[in-house]
């Protein structure tokens, strides 16, 4: 029972024994003695040091605990995440898996939509922790066509891999990448601007005859094919607020 789990620690480990090829056996013997020349706490102390001297904490939607204008009656819950935050921010030690760490030379960093609530809606003692204010211009269509083309894991590149599993070849023209950035942008303008958020619902809509089909080969998603799956829904106001 438990004193079996306490003791488990102190006791040495059962060898197993594992048949495997000379080659095998190398690499193993290879990884256990590097294993072994490496010091650990000198590791340790080493992530304190660079988590100490070097550390960027970002901190998002700090929008969610503020304090909403014209709310009536306390709001305990925001304003008490607000003071936990600040004295870390201010700088403290905090314990961590790699021992006490001091937050005093930590960069941080916060961000948040602020649709809704202000920056000045914090409580003033937060506020004077964050003097410098930078605020963000909207994501336009190039943006959006970056996003969809640059990262490793794009919504394009999930797509065009989830649907090889079917038997569905995708293949996105350049210009089809602009409509749909095109219409992303459009929809962030028309209703509330989720940001990049919005290009996941737009590219839904326009895959989403082909999303619930099998084995189509190859399929050449174009501007024409685009603006067709988007027409409809950007006829209708209604239509666009509930399906974009």
């Amino acid at each position: 029972g438990g004193v079996g789990e306490m003791l488990k620690g102190f006791l040495p480990k059962r060898s197993v024994r594992k048949r495997m090829t000379v080659r095998e056996a190398r690499e193993v013997l290879k990884n256990q003695h590097a294993e072994r020349l490496v010091d650990k706490e000198e590791v340790k102390e080493e992530a304190r040091r660079r988590a100490q001297e070097e550390g960027i904490v970002f901190i998002d939607e700090l929008d969610k605990v503020a304090r909403r204008e014209g709310a009536v009656g306390p709001d305990v819950s925001g304003e008490g995440v607000q003071r936990d935050l600040l004295p870390i921010v201010e700088g403290t030690v905090v314990s961590t898996r790699i021992g006490p760490v001091s937050t005093e030379h930590v960069l941080f960093i916060a961000a948040g939509a602020f649709h809704v609530a202000k920056p000045s809606d914090l409580i003033p003692e937060l506020q004077g922790r964050f003097p410098i204010r930078v605020e963000l211009s909207p994501l336009g269509p190039e943006e959006f066509y970056r996003i969809l083309k640059e990262p490793e894991n794009s919504l394009v590149r999930q797509y065009t891999e989830l649907l090889k599993a079917d038997g569905t070849e995708l293949y996105f023209h350049e210009d089809a990448l602009l409509a749909i950035a095109e219409a992303a942008y459009r929809a962030n303008q028309a209703l509330e601007d989720i940001g990049a958020r919005r290009l996941a619902t737009v590219l839904e809509r326009v895959l989403e005859e082909v999303s619930f089909q099998t084995d189509l080969g190859r399929v050449e998603i174009t501007r024409a094919y685009v603006e067709k799956r988007l027409e409809a829904v950007f006829a209708s106001p209604d239509l666009t607020r509930f399906v974009l």
